[in-house]
């Protein structure tokens, strides 16, 4: 006799199927964790009845594909369900005898003070919510649940086309165990859409994908070609061979001892699960057992993963429970500016919610994020004091991530990211120059009094460097000043208005010759063997307007420009005599040490065939 779900029907059955699972092959998953936790309680009950006979050993989850009457069969030899257990676990959607054994289990270890309490640690339930097992209609029209339960001598088959209702019968099996038969749909408007879950190498897939590390082996018929027995050696013949193998691992790699995992073994679990043909350049492991228990295995790689610095990167680690997948990537379980690393993170105390699919944000997955956080950044700062070969690796793939984060949230992160340890005691400001390279910034003119004095120098060659100074301001005390800053003094003596005063004809020529291609024309103090450079005033610096420049051209951002001029130099001396007897070649000098500072700056020349003309002239 047909019956109605005691549930809410039609409404509620859709929503379980549509609703609350994103992807249709998750369904695999949910059935085979309902499997393992069927063997489960039957290993929980070997504890207790000593009747029972049957070590871990004995159990197993087999999956069976029958092509000829579309089926997909999951089958385990676990506690089973007789026919009250079937009504109440399957007639009522969201019941969960799972939950409900795990409360009786966790009140049976606080009332007795047995052996067997001693053991309910290794018990652990997956499912806890009893909707799990709906998933299974995303994929199949039709769903048959035939269980016998241990200790019993009657079967019993459930069966259902979805919201419509269902029935419950006698039936046939040998032994203890539930099979769940789905009988997957016909493809609708997309190929293959159902009838991939009709073939041996996608199921492998989703098995190694969500349940590789199910504690009970996870087995079904796969072809094996092998030479036919009697064919000749020189043009041999090949028949497929049927046998039954093991797709899942069983036991994660984080959850073995550091000690009994070699190298290699890390290494070749991060090349193949995160598809990376360079081995990482740190690993890191983590066992927690407390308020939230947890392991955890993650890597600092040591390239940039495809597409990384774009909008389509999506960082995170994987989440399981329990040896389940949950999240490929789940992004809360680190901060932006540590997105790079991969790893696992495996926790059987975590909140889900009713799907086992997405995750409650609670504090539980607070605290771990926070610990992880820590265990990186101490890992990164051992990496930087003794092993500065490979930091370095490290920081040329990944330090732009963490000026960028540093940018985001500057207050969170810049006592983390800055030191003047090093600093002269008399020096007043943190000064740092800009520029495309290393090179290019250590030839800076403007940098030459600097190293002389022995004052360190912070060199920004990324385009996102020139932002930190503005973002930041100071720090404990110290502000930040650009050596191309037009205020950058270093007080060695010389009055710099003094010398705007004696060469003020010579700086009005400069700028009336040279127009609002500059702003101001002045004395400088900056330089020592170089004639000529350009800075920046208030507002915007050269990397500013370089990098908004490649953002969007059309925004003509512009920083001032300053020209200073070296009087000690022969360039300039020579400048200021032809001002008056040459008055034409003075103003050819003009435009050449404008372009020069331009060129040091890593500007553009507005005329370089004009300029390469002028010097020519000069000859």
């Amino acid at each position: 006799m047909k019956k109605k779900f005691k549930a809410e029907s039609q409404r509620l059955l859709d929503m379980m199927i549509n609703s609350i699972y994103t992807h249709k092959e998750i369904f695999l998953r949910e059935i085979i964790s309902n499997a393992s936790d069927a063997i489960d309680k039957m290993c929980y009950l070997a504890l207790t009845d000593q009747s029972v006979g049957e070590s871990r050993s004995d159990y197993e989850i087999i999956i069976t594909l029958d092509k000829e009457n579309r089926t997909l069969t999951v089958s385990d030899n676990g506690i089973g369900m007789d026919e009250q257990e079937l009504e109440k676990n399957l007639g009522t959607i969201a019941f969960s005898g799972s939950s409900k054994f795990s409360e009786q289990l966790e009140k049976d270890s606080k009332e007795a003070k047995t052996t067997t309490a001693d053991h309910t640690s290794e018990v652990d339930i997956i499912g806890q919510f009893g909707v799990g097992f709906y998933s299974a209609f995303m994929v199949s029209d039709k769903v048959e649940v035939v269980s016998k339960h241990y200790g019993s001598d009657k079967a019993y088959k459930w069966v259902s086309e979805g919201a419509g209702g269902y029935s419950i019968e006698e039936a046939e099996r040998d032994g203890h165990g539930t099979d769940v038969i789905m009988h997957i749909r016909q493809d609708g408007e997309e190929a293959d859409e159902f009838s991939q879950y009709m073939r041996e190498y996608p199921i492998y897939k989703l098995v190694k994908k969500y349940s590789d590390y199910i504690r009970f082996p996870i087995k079904m018929l796969m072809p094996h070609p092998q030479v036919k027995e009697g064919s000749d050696p020189e043009n041999p013949e090949y028949e497929e061979i049927w046998e039954y193998e093991v797709f899942n691992s069983m036991v994660p790699l984080w959850q073995r001892k550091k000690s009994e995992v070699t190298k290699e073994e890390y290494d070749a679990f991060y090349k193949a699960t995160f598809q990376d043909d360079t081995p990482p350049l740190e690993t890191l492991t983590v066992s927690v057992e407390g308020l939230v228990s947890y392991n955890a295995l993650m890597f600092i790689p040591e390239l940039v993963p495809n597409k990384y610095y774009t909008d389509d990167y999506t960082g995170g680690l994987q989440l399981y429970s329990s040896g389940v997948l949950i999240m490929d990537k789940c992004k809360e379980l680190l901060p932006d500016y540590f997105n790079f690393v991969r790893g696992v993170v495996d926790s059987p105390d975590l909140s889900l919610n009713i799907s086992r699919e997405m995750l409650q944000h609670d504090r539980q997955l607070k605290l771990i994020s926070n610990n992880l956080e820590k265990k990186i950044r101490s890992k990164l700062e051992e990496m930087r004091d003794k092993n500065r070969e490979e930091y370095e690796k490290f920081y040329k793939s990944f330090g732009r991530q963490l000026k960028l984060c540093a940018l985001d949230d500057y207050g969170k992160y810049k006592e983390q990211l800055q030191y003047v340890s090093r600093m002269k005691e008399d020096q007043e400001y943190i000064y740092y120059a800009t520029g495309d390279s290393f090179e290019a910034v250590d030839k800076m003119p403007q940098t030459e009094v600097l190293k002389d004095r022995g004052i360190e120098i912070l060199y920004f060659t990324d385009s996102t460097d020139g932002f930190i100074p503005d973002m930041f301001r100071e720090y404990k005390g110290k502000k930040y000043m650009s050596v191309i800053d037009g205020d950058f003094d270093l007080g060695d003596g010389k009055d710099e208005e003094k010398m705007n005063k004696a060469f003020k004809d010579t700086f009005d020529f400069v700028k009336e010759t040279l127009g609002d291609r500059v702003d101001v024309v002045k004395a400088t103090t900056k330089l020592k063997t170089h004639p000529v450079c350009l800075s920046s005033g208030d507002g915007i610096t050269f990397e500013m307007e370089k990098y908004f420049t490649a953002v969007n051209p059309d925004l003509g951002m512009k920083a001032k420009r300053i020209l200073e001029l070296n009087v000690d130099h022969d360039a300039f001396l020579a400048l200021d005599r032809a001002r008056i007897d040459d008055p034409e070649r003075a103003k050819k000098m003009c435009e050449v040490l404008l372009n020069q500072a331009l060129l040091i700056a890593g500007l553009p020349v507005q005329d370089p065939s004009a300029y390469t003309d002028i010097i020519c002239s000069l000859f």
